[in-house]
Order: structure tokens, then C-alpha cells, then sequence
């Protein structure tokens, strides 16, 4: 076992209460393919509007953000760049399966997920033109992950572009390009799966924002694949934030203005660059954060953000945000309006 497989797996498993939020999500109410292949420009789908003090719900379109923040608030957005992290590997004995490659390591070390089959350590799953990936050790606190090492005949994002697919769930009808997955700043590859708050902006709401006195900062979390059947919190992620947007923050709360967070990838990173007192500091690395509302939220004033599937532990972010309370009821205004889940789906605003 290499030093870095050792690491991880003498790391303490991580623990996090699963949200108490239940509710049925049926398959209509799920994003199932682009909204572009629905008829509707990317900054069309739906917004919900939720404000935690009035506890008002307005329904409106996300092309019309802006309407509902003020001049002097700041947005902050994710710029990693969706990977087509998927790959069709094979078995010993010729079995293809399923690899979503999750998180980078170091020396050719990856997070992975074998789908639907079962993995031992040191077996090893051959890829598309020679390429090889070795199940080392079980990632910790996780019964889908593994540590891997990843034996390819070229660099890894370049594979991927070749013989890569974007990771995309049961719910996603259809094969779409790595281009429907990205957000229209992306700019640092390195996500398994797309920060999905952001999709929904275009360049047009983007300059409309500017005009009206909104500020924009950038941060890199890259994320890892999700974990949709078993409700695991999520793996390590790698995280920068920037002193220009560690600034950014500090002068929107200096001035009187609203950090509103794209995504919950966004929170996770600047909680991680937090200190107890909610100042943000330029940094940069792992973060095994799980928010939750013991451990509450100092940065943000709001959040922008899809809708989460039942018992996701990012509805504890969420409760941490704004209440329990407030999320029922946003939640049951979503469900009765007919909102669309998943990345492909709408967006909820949370403000003060």
C-alpha cells in the first residue's frame, strides 16, 4: 500500500446526522434531460424566491435575478469545470462496468466509484486503450468509494476527453455533451459533477447584474460524485479561495451588502476559509466540512441553490441557513408548484 493509501485509510470515518427534512419526490417532479431540450434557454428555468425573516415565497424565473438583489451584494460562484468523469471499464473476466472517477489525488491516486458491482482490494478494472485503474483500499466512512491508481496511456484530463462521458444518473434520459454540464464561467477543470446552482447563467444575466451594483467573486471547489442511493456525506474535496475574494466578502459585509453563496459547493469552501469570527482568509486546500445547524453557517447571507433530493445531507446546510422550519415550507411550495429537481432542474434563492 502506497504512503497515500495509508493516509486516507487511517482517517477517522466522518460522522453527520441525516437531515430530518422527509418528503416523496416522484419522477415528474424530476429535471429529466437539459432545459435547453425542453424548449427553454438555460436562464429560463424556474426561481423560488424564499425570505427567511418575512418567511414570503415568490415564483419567478431565474433570467430575473437581479430583481431580487440589491445593489452592493455579492455573488460568489464556483469555477470548476465539469469533468466527463465517466468511464466504461471492464472486469477480469470481460464484465464491463461503470468507474465515475471522483476526486485527484496525488501520484496517480483517484477517489473512484465501481457502479452496481462489487469491488475487492487489488482488483483491477482495465479502460478504454490500454488504460488500467487498481481498487486499493475502501475510501473511509464510505461503502462505494475507493482509492485507486490510474494507469492511463496519455495526461488525465485529456483521456477523459477522449473516452470520457459526463456522470449522469437513472433520472437523465438521454447522453448529453460535457458541454450541457458546464457553467458559462467555468474555468478550472476538476469536478466530477457540475457546481449545478450556477448553470442557469447566462452572460446576459450576468452583465445585468454588474449594471445594477451587484458584485461578482470566484472560488474553486472541485466536487466529487454524489452520493444519491446511500445518503454518505460527502468525501474530501479540494478547495481555493483567492485574497482578492477573501476581500470581496469581507468589503460586501464592510459596506452593508448580502454574500449570497452559488451552490452549496460555495459554502462549503468559504466555511472552510473562515475563521470563528466569519472572516474569510485566502487558502487553499481539503475540506471534509459537513455543515450542519449545530455547527451553523458564518459567512453567507443567502444562498442560491437547486433542490435537494429527500435525507441529501445538503438539506442540513440548508436547515443551518435558514430553518427548519422555513425549509418546509419552501419545499412544499416547490413540490405544489410543480419545480424541477436535480441539475438540470430549477433554483431556490434564500434571503434575509
Amino acid at each position: 500500500m502506497t504512503a497515500m493509501a495509508a493516509a486516507l485509510a487511517s482517517r477517522p470515518e466522518p460522522r453527520a446526522p441525516i437531515p430530518p427534512l422527509l418528503f416523496t419526490l416522484s419522477p415528474e417532479r424530476e429535471a429529466h434531460e437539459p432545459p435547453e431540450a425542453r424548449g427553454l434557454r438555460r436562464d429560463e428555468v424556474r426561481l423560488l424566491v424564499t425570505y427567511r425573516e418575512s418567511g414570503r415565497i415568490v415564483h419567478a424565473r431565474f433570467r430575473d435575478l437581479s430583481d431580487f438583489l440589491r445593489p452592493g451584494d455579492l455573488l460568489v460562484v464556483n469555477d470548476s469545470a465539469t469533468l466527463p468523469a465517466a468511464l466504461t471499464a471492464r472486469r477480469r473476466d470481460g464484465r464491463p462496468v461503470a468507474l465515475h472517477l471522483s476526486t485527484r489525488l496525488v501520484a496517480g491516486l483517484w477517489i473512484v466509484e465501481p457502479r452496481e458491482t462489487r469491488a475487492s482490494a487489488g482488483d483491477v478494472l482495465t479502460l478504454p486503450n490500454g488504460g488500467t485503474a487498481q481498487l486499493l483500499v475502501p475510501y473511509p466512512g464510505s461503502s462505494r468509494l475507493w482509492v485507486a491508481r490510474l494507469d492511463l496511456p496519455a495526461p488525465v484530463f485529456g483521456y477523459l476527453q477522449s473516452y470520457g462521458r459526463p456522470i449522469a444518473y437513472p433520472y437523465v434520459r438521454g447522453e448529453w455533451p460535457v458541454e450541457m454540464y458546464q457553467t458559462v464561467y467555468a474555468r478550472e477543470p476538476g469536478s466530477a459533477e457540475m457546481p449545478s446552482a450556477g448553470r442557469a447563467f447566462s452572460h446576459e444575466v450576468i452583465a445585468r447584474a454588474r449594471r445594477r451594483g451587484i458584485g461578482f467573486a470566484s472560488l474553486t471547489l472541485h466536487t466529487g460524485v454524489a452520493s444519491l442511493e446511500r445518503d454518505e456525506p460527502p468525501a474530501e474535496e479540494w478547495y481555493r479561495v483567492s485574497l482578492e475574494t477573501a476581500e470581496a466578502v469581507g468589503a460586501a459585509h464592510r459596506d452593508g451588502g448580502r454574500v449570497v453563496a452559488v451552490g452549496t459547493t460555495v459554502v462549503r469552501a468559504l466555511e472552510s476559509a473562515a475563521d470563528e469570527h466569519g472572516r474569510v482568509i485566502a487558502s487553499q486546500g481539503w475540506t471534509d466540512l459537513v455543515i450542519t445547524p449545530a455547527r451553523g453557517i458564518r459567512v453567507i447571507d443567502g444562498l442560491l441553490t437547486g433542490f435537494h433530493e429527500p435525507k441529501a445531507s445538503h438539506l442540513a446546510m440548508l436547515e443551518a441557513l435558514a430553518g427548519r422550519d422555513h425549509l418546509e415550507r419552501a419545499y412544499r411550495a416547490a413540490l405544489e408548484a410543480g419545480y424541477l429537481w436535480h441539475e438540470f432542474g430549477d433554483l431556490h434563492l434564500i434571503l434575509d
